[in-house]
């Protein structure tokens, strides 16, 4: 689908999630109550920005299941009384995408798009799950005790561009993010909740990286602060150029801020610089 403007506005939100799904979206409301209808094109939502390391996600996961539970279908209104689409970050979900129930009381992190009228239109499902320990208050971080991984990646054309989905700790995989160049993305959605000391390490350079690689902006909404899980994370959302520029961060607490995307800088990259068009090397090891 061609871009119908060569300009792109898009709100990234921040948030501080709670482990309650009802604080949670409370935040979130009085976030983009801050924008008016019709003000962007698109709005980006951190990763777990309904429930952040919540110990019911099985619960909430086979509720949002079952047919478009609370979660969805407040995102689903939000779309519409926004006019904007949503890259609605993670929610917990108990059945794939195929129908088929996720086995063992797990659940998959899903990273769902809204049209502005409300219409689910697109689904991934994390594949690389944080599995590490880090030193911090919390120090063993298991996903995968609580989630499954997803088995492919996902684009997804708008009005404005193809948008490639990825969650957090996929930034730490490149060959992921070629593949969604291959694929066709011009812009990557990277909803995120890195921990305070992995993302001042890092988060900013493998952003930038991504970015850089594959000649594409990346839309990092993130979660910031002390959260009730007893987790603290970076924030620093950001929104990167495809020539590694940041032009728009909020580094810490609940918001949102407004940017634009230059779809024509897109393209100049692009044509100037050709590496980002190299082949996929695919990883014997997992074939």
């Amino acid at each position: 689908m061609p871009p119908v403007n060569e300009t792109v506005a898009i709100a990234v939100v921040q948030l501080c999630s709670s482990q309650d799904v009802s604080l949670s979206l409370a935040q979130l409301s009085s976030v983009l109550a801050e924008l008016k209808p019709g003000a962007v094109d698109a709005i980006f939502l951190p990763e777990n920005f309904a429930a952040l390391a919540a110990p019911s996600a099985h619960q909430i996961g086979l509720a949002e299941a079952e047919g478009p539970g609370f979660i969805r279908n407040f995102i689903a209104n939000k779309a519409i009384e926004t006019g904007a689409y949503i890259f609605a970050g993670t929610v917990p979900l108990a059945k794939r995408a195929d129908g088929q129930m996720v086995p063992g009381q797990k659940v998959r992190a899903a990273s769902l798009v809204f049209d502005p009228c409300g219409a689910e239109i697109a689904r991934y499902d994390k594949q690389h799950l944080f599995d590490v320990d880090v030193q911090d208050q919390i120090g063993r971080y298991r996903e995968s005790d609580t989630f499954e991984p997803g088995d492919a990646p996902r684009v997804v054309a708008t009005a404005f561009g193809t948008v490639g989905l990825s969650v957090c700790y996929d930034l730490r995989f490149p060959e992921f993010f070629t593949r969604l160049t291959a694929l066709g993305a011009e812009i990557i959605a990277v909803p995120s909740a890195f921990t305070a000391v992995t993302g001042a390490a890092h988060f900013e350079v493998l952003v930038r990286a991504r970015a850089i690689e594959n000649a594409c902006f990346l839309v990092a909404a993130c979660q910031s602060g002390g959260h009730d899980s007893g987790r603290e994370t970076f924030g620093h959302s950001m929104v990167v150029s495809p020539w590694g520029e940041v032009l728009a961060c909020r580094e810490a607490g609940p918001g949102v801020f407004v940017t634009t995307l230059d779809l024509q800088d897109l393209r100049r990259v692009r044509s100037a610089l050709p590496s980002w068009r190299r082949p996929i090397i695919v990883d014997r090891a997992s074939v």
